[in-house]
This record gives structure tokens, C-alpha cells and sequence, in this order.
């Protein structure tokens, strides 16, 4: 069983490979022993990227399922996995879509990547992937000015007063050293069994989740979300 469980969950392109290379030889060298799981849904490259780096990699592709749901249905495997390959720290990089699902759990230490050129109200977007985590790495700083990032920053301490904030060029390498110390300094668990979930996942069980292709209300089943229209405001010439 892994000592340590970091998640990294961010949007897509929002650099987390990036920055992952760029942390896990200084978490090697402040003495963890850590092994990757990459999450995507239809293909990816990087479980290469993090084996060069003679690093164990596993990569998982979702398919069809929602890759949230599909993380945390093989998180057991995952602990298993790293106890047989001898690792003490399970670092998860996700695939980055909804950004409603947060796949961190109570006894993981979990991280929202977030673009800082993406914009000023991208924070107030995130939902739990945000407001959940312990930590947040803010990337591409150099594409930014020193005021963009401190708007930034404030928000995210409005949102989650609690986290703390890492800015961060994951090219370069900067801010890295920090975020790598902070990680080591975590205490670490004993086992993960019996965790659970810090928020909900939201419902995938309407008749599309399950293959229907054709669209209209007579084909929608199970759990299925209606928009609410209000009498729309006459447009004056």
C-alpha cells in the first residue's frame, strides 16, 4: 500500500504533464519512490514520456465511461499496483474534462492544475476539482503579467481559502522546487482503505450514457436534465 496518493486534476492542455516532469525527479530526489498512473479517454503518449524517465507508468484509457468514474473504480487496483512494484507514492494525472467531477478522495493529497492565460474567471468554473483541493498549481506564469496572476491568486483564495498555491512554469522548471518540498512534507497514511469520495460525482445513468444515438425527448431515459426558459425579453430596435 503507497504512503502517499497525489492527484493532479486540471483541464485539458492546462500543462499537469508539464509540470509532473518537472516534479517527479525532485520528489525521487528528496526520497520517494513514485510510480505514475496517466487517466485519458482515447489515446494518449505520455505513459512514454514518464517511462523514459524510468519511471513505472500505467496508462489507463476510459473508452466510453466518463474518466472520472473510471479512475475511482480502479483506485483499489491502483493501490495494489504500486504495493506490488514496492512504491511508497502513487502520483494520478487525470484526463482533464468535466470540470464538475473531482475524482480526490479524503485520504489523497489532492492538486487542481489551472492555466493562468486562460482567463481571470476560469477559477469560479472549476466546481469541486477547485474548491476541494489541498493545493493548486498556477502554470504558464511567464505568459502572464505579475497583476493577471495576483487576480488570479485572489480568487482562488476566495474559493478555497485553504489550498496552497503554487505559480509555476512547468517548461522552465520554476516554482517547482517548492511545490516538490511541500508534497515530501505530507504526512503520510498509514493505508487507504475505507476512504471515500470528498464530493459526489454527478449522475451518468440517461439513456445517452448507454449508447442511444438518436435525439429527442421520446428517446430519453433515466436521469436527464432539462433547461428552464423564461419568457425571453422583446430584442428594441
Amino acid at each position: 500500500m503507497p504512503r502517499h496518493v497525489y492527484l493532479f486534476s486540471g483541464a485539458s492542455a492546462v500543462g499537469k504533464t508539464s509540470a509532473l516532469k518537472a516534479l517527479l525527479p525532485l520528489l525521487e530526489e528528496g526520497g520517494a519512490a513514485p510510480c505514475v498512473c496517466k487517466i485519458d479517454c482515447l489515446k494518449t503518449g505520455d505513459g512514454a514520456l514518464f517511462q523514459r524517465m524510468r519511471l513505472p507508468c500505467v496508462t489507463g484509457l476510459s473508452g466510453d465511461i466518463c474518466p472520472d468514474h473510471f479512475l475511482v473504480s480502479n483506485l483499489p487496483e491502483l493501490w495494489e499496483w504500486a504495493d506490488r512494484l514496492g512504491r511508497d507514492t502513487l502520483v494520478i494525472e487525470t484526463a482533464g474534462l468535466c470540470h464538475r467531477c473531482s475524482p480526490a478522495t479524503e485520504h489523497m493529497t489532492a492538486g487542481c492544475v489551472l492555466d493562468c492565460t486562460a482567463s481571470c474567471r476560469a477559477p469560479g468554473q472549476l466546481g469541486p476539482m477547485l474548491t476541494q483541493a489541498d493545493f493548486v498549481v498556477l502554470t504558464k506564469i511567464d505568459m502572464v503579467s505579475q497583476a493577471e496572476l495576483e487576480i488570479i491568486s485572489w480568487q482562488i483564495r476566495q474559493l478555497n481559502p485553504g489550498a496552497a498555491l503554487f505559480p509555476m512554469d512547468g517548461l522552465a522548471g520554476y516554482g517547482t522546487d517548492l511545490l516538490a518540498r511541500w508534497l515530501l512534507d505530507r504526512p503520510a497514511r498509514g493505508s487507504f482503505e475505507g476512504d471515500i469520495l470528498r464530493h459526489t460525482m454527478p449522475s451518468g445513468v440517461c439513456s445517452y450514457c448507454v449508447g442511444e444515438q438518436r435525439v429527442g425527448s421520446a428517446f430519453q431515459q433515466g436521469v436527464v436534465g432539462k433547461i428552464t426558459f423564461g419568457e425571453a425579453e422583446r430584442c428594441s430596435l
